[in-house]
């Protein structure tokens, strides 16, 4: 068995088939369906997202001596430098590598819901025959829900939305995201690193949502509005 056989099996099927279920018993609404999902996944992972924004936090309460400790050993001694930063980590009882963690867990997620996204909203007979792959013989329901509609709102969730709403959401509400988790420093640098990630990231996923399918980017809405509370509190 290779990936692509694992990965259908253990994580593409069971999502498409989760969707059809979803959007049956949500009014046939495949928006409805992929905004309960979202939910479903973040309650999931809520212990993981926590744990970053209590990550985070940490990180924020840790940059004055991060900047005290770059303007002692920055330039004359690189390696005395890692190893005071590792000290202070360890002593604090912070993992930088906290804060990522549970975004690379969701990338697969991303993808699968993508790919689910495309093949769940089959439009030409080929998509049909792809997406029979997937349905689980076992459950008869999915099979009468399908095809499904792609109508939700003013959006068309198999393409990009082309009123731009959905990119602006997007961006905008990652910002709010980046905004809250951006440490406050008086070092010009640093200062200079943390504008230029406040606006990228948040940049760059609206310019994503104008290429993938409103679908994902709707999951990205919902997805990062759930961040946003769950950084406030």
């Amino acid at each position: 068995m290779n990936f692509g056989d694992i990965w259908n099996l253990a994580i593409l099927s069971p999502m498409i088939n989760v969707l059809i279920v979803m959007s049956k018993y949500l009014l046939n609404n495949f928006g409805l369906a992929i905004i309960a999902l979202t939910i479903v996944i973040r309650l999931a992972t809520l212990p993981l997202n926590v744990k970053q924004a209590s990550a985070t936090k940490a990180m924020q309460e840790l940059q004055p001596k991060l900047a005290e400790l770059q303007k002692k050993f920055g330039r004359a001694d690189r390696a005395k430098l890692a190893q005071e930063q590792m000290k202070l980590y360890k002593e604090s009882g912070v993992n930088p590598a906290g804060c990522m963690v549970p975004m690379l867990i969701q990338m697969p997620i991303w993808i699968a819901l993508f790919q689910s996204i495309v093949r769940v909203l089959a439009i030409v007979p080929e998509d049909f025959l792809s997406l029979s792959k997937h349905l689980y013989s076992s459950w008869p329901m999915v099979f009468s829900a399908v095809p499904l509609g792609s109508s939700f709102l003013w959006l068309d969730l198999a393409v990009p939305d082309r009123f731009l709403v959905l990119p602006l959401l997007v961006g905008g509400t990652m910002w709010v995201q980046q905004k809250m988790v951006t440490p406050a420093t008086v070092d010009p640098r640093q200062q200079a690193q943390s504008q230029m990630m406040l606006w990228m990231m948040p940049l760059m996923f609206a310019f994503l949502t104008l290429q993938f399918p409103s679908g994902l980017a709707l999951y990205w809405v919902v997805s990062n509005v759930i961040s946003v509370v769950i950084q406030y509190y």
